[in-house]
Order: C-alpha cells, then sequence, then structure tokens
C-alpha cells in the first residue's frame, strides 16, 4: 500500500516510488554552528559507510505506556515539536567553511545543486503540489523538497521496486544514517540537503524516527485489531509529515490559535490522508494479503477477511465503508482549523493536498463503493479546477471565500 509521505503537507508520494540514488561522493565541507558544537561539520561520505552494527532503537511513541490511547501516546510528540518551535532550541545559523571565495563558492554550488535536484523529484512526482511551493520563500521552498525527498526514499523501502530484500536490519541501517544526518553528516546530495534544512529550522528528530518504525511496521504486520492500532499505524507513516513540515512552512504572524493546535491539525491532515489511501486501496492491498481496516469494525459490520478476499460489493460493505469515509471526514475537518493559520506563502499546497484528497472519498462514492477492483482517483480536469479554490481559501480564507460566494 502506498503510503501518504505525503504530501499531506504534507506530501502525497502516490503508488509509484523512484528509486534514488547519486553517484556524488564529494567530500566538500559546510559547517553548521550551534549551541552544541560550533565544529560540527556537515560531509559528503560513501553511502557504504554507513554502520551495520546499528542497533534496533525503539521510537519514543511505541515505548509509551500500553495501557494510553495511540493518541495520547502521538500527543506526547506534538507537545515536543511544538515547544521546539517556541523555544527555537535547534535554531542553527548556516555558514559555509571556506578560507576563500573560491571555497565558499564551490560549497555553496554543492549545497545548491543538492536542493535543485530535490526539487526535480518533487516536480516529477507530486506535479500539484510543486505547483503550489512556488509560491514559498525560496529558503523555505528548498527545505520542504528537501524533507519530500527523504520521506520518499523511506516510503521506497518498503514499498519499492527493492522491497521484497528491505529487512528490519537495513531499516535499523536507515536509521542510523538519519541520526548522522541530524549531526551534520550527511551520506550523500539529499541527505545534505536535509541536514541543512535540519540545522535551518526547529525541526525534532522523532517523527522522523517514527516514519521509518512505521516501515518496520509494514514488514511484520498486516492487520489490525482495532482503529487505535490503524491510528498509530497512520501517524507513523503520515501524521508524522506533518510534523516535519509546521517549522518550515511557518505560522502566520497573527495567528491566535496555539501551536499545539495548529500541528495536531498538521497530524490530523496526515490521518485524513493515509485513511484515504487505505480506503481507496482495499482491493490492491488484498491481493498483497494485507487488509488495512479494523478487525472488529470489519466484525461488528458482519463482514469477514473472505468478504474482503473475494471483493464484491454487498450492502454490507456499502454500509461499512459509509462508516470508514465519514471518519476520514471527520479527520479533514480538523485539519482545516489549522491550514489558515500557517504562514500565507505556504497555504496553497496545504489546501491543494487537502481539496485533492478529499475528492478521493467523493471518486469512492461515486463508484458505488467499488475498491475492490476500482480505483478511485481526481481526473486531470478537478485537479486544475481545484488549484484555483486552494489558491483563493489560501488567500482569502474559508470563511470570507464563503461569504463572497454567498454574495
Amino acid at each position: 500500500m502506498s503510503t501518504t509521505t505525503c504530501v499531506v503537507v504534507w506530501v502525497s508520494c502516490g503508488s509509484k516510488l523512484e528509486k534514488i540514488t547519486t553517484t556524488t561522493h564529494q567530500k566538500s565541507v559546510v559547517k553548521c554552528s550551534n549551541n552544541n558544537n560550533d565544529n560540527n561539520k556537515m560531509r559528503f561520505t560513501s553511502i557504504g559507510s554507513c554502520s551495520s552494527s546499528c542497533a534496533l532503537s525503539s521510537a519514543a511513541v511505541a515505548a509509551s505506556v500500553p495501557s494510553r490511547s495511540s493518541e495520547e501516546k502521538v500527543y506526547e510528540v506534538v507537545l515536543k515539536q511544538a515547544a521546539l518551535v517556541r523555544e527555537q532550541r535547534r535554531r542553527r545559523i548556516i555558514e559555509i567553511d571556506g578560507d576563500d571565495d573560491d571555497d565558499f563558492m564551490s560549497n555553496l554550488d554543492l549545497l545548491n545543486a543538492a536542493y535543485d535536484r530535490c526539487g526535480q523529484v518533487c516536480a516529477e512526482y507530486a506535479k500539484t503540489f510543486f505547483l503550489g511551493t512556488q509560491l514559498m520563500t525560496e529558503e523555505r521552498r528548498k527545505a520542504i523538497w528537501a524533507i519530500y525527498v527523504w520521506c520518499r526514499r523511506t516510503d521506497e523501502l518498503v514499498d519499492g521496486p527493492n522491497a521484497s530484500h528491505i529487512t528490519p536490519t537495513a531499516l535499523d541501517r536507515w536509521e542510523q544514517r538519519l541520526n548522522d544526518v541530524f549531526q551534520g553528516r550527511p551520506y550523500d546530495m539529499f541527505d545534505a540537503a536535509l541536514s541543512h534544512t535540519v540545522s535551518n529550522y526547529p525541526v525534532d528528530i522523532q517523527p522522523f524516527k517514527d516514519m521509518i518504525e512505521g516501515m518496520r511496521m509494514d514488514l511484520r504486520k498486516s492487520r489490525y485489531n482495532n482503529f487505535d492500532e490503524l491510528y498509530l499505524y497512520c501517524y507513523y507513516v503520515a501524521g508524522t509529515v506533518g510534523l516535519m513540515s509546521v517549522p518550515v512552512m511557518g505560522i502566520a504572524p497573527d495567528s491566535k490559535s496555539s501551536t499545539e493546535t495548529i500541528y495536531n491539525a498538521a497530524l490530523a491532515l496526515g490521518i485524513a490522508n493515509q485513511l484515504t489511501n487505505i480506503l481507496r486501496d482495499v482491493g490492491e492491498d488484498a491481493r498483497r494479503g494485507r487488509i488495512y481496516l479494523p478487525q472488529d469494525e470489519l466484525a461488528q459490520a458482519g463482514l469477514s477477511e473472505e468478504d474482503i478476499f473475494n471483493g464484491k460489493v454487498t450492502d454490507k460493505w456499502r454500509n461499512f465503508m459509509k462508516g470508514q469515509i465519514k471518519r476520514a471526514r471527520i479527520f479533514f475537518d480538523e485539519a482545516e482549523k489549522g491550514v489558515s493559520e500557517l504562514n500565507s506563502a505556504s497555504r496553497w499546497p496545504v489546501w491543494a493536498s487537502l481539496l485533492l484528497y478529499r475528492q478521493i472519498l467523493d471518486s469512492i462514492e461515486a463508484n458505488d463503493y467499488n475498491n475492490f477492483t476500482k480505483r478511485a482517483y481526481v481526473g486531470q480536469a478537478k485537479k486544475l479546477l481545484s488549484l484555483p479554490a486552494a489558491y483563493a481559501k489560501a488567500f482569502l480564507g474559508p470563511q470570507k471565500l464563503t461569504k463572497m460566494i454567498m454574495r
């Protein structure tokens, strides 16, 4: 199943994932000065140098007290990231380490090339979102591209062409590599762009680690007993993207909402997008032996796994799907509360993502809830019509827009 790594931003990756490689291994240096270590250096190093002895690290969310709900556990991460933004504890000033102008320009050119390549990947696989990022400041736009590419590469580990060869050990190595990136030790040009990004913005590493934990879940788990379990999975693979992105996108200076409220809205958009992915891909997932639907709710609806694998649309299935779609829309409604609180230049791609993904739910309904053999999608014409609507919401706000329409 494809994950929403989304633009949510909130990035939607779609079902086709690119194998991203690079042959860039120059050992050019960019120095990041920060409160912890003014001599911390960011280097391009060989991918093969990643340690294989990395121990399996359990994400902080998963290690929480089992008696609490998944939403309570995830909220701890929200609070941590919100506090980080308020206090600007990870704010760093980026300096280029060079004794002369030639060294300065060489390092700067390498970093710009890394960001440009991230932009090319984003433009190829998330066209609508890429278009929306053009309204952001150059610095924010590049940073969002870097986060997008990291999310895509992570998703590709378990959902790409080499997914059958991925082991828990490989994910452990990927997490160790992430730690190195946050310490200013990138392995390739894409890592260098992300390392520069997280040194410039108050981005916490936990959502990134939690996304990797979501990939681990995909390796060992193909059923979810209840929505509490499914919620945690959706947070891992998609809700995390919102928490990564808000520090870069920025909060409007005149926002009256609390930072926690805005982060909760970003989280809700990721959950909504992933639930929509799940409902869209029921048939595709079933053919892979996977069911990303709450088992207890299926049973309450009088449905079994056999009904899913048989792929027959019945009244029981329609009624079940109506409830699932209603839940996804509730999360979309919650997400809307935070989009207008973002920095004005960052709202358009988020609104575009939200509006387009909501229409996938409409398409499922239009297909008479047949998500076994029919893939719900938003046609090109509807996509194009959504862009001006998203633009209007971004710069006028939903309430002002509604008043103008009603006049």
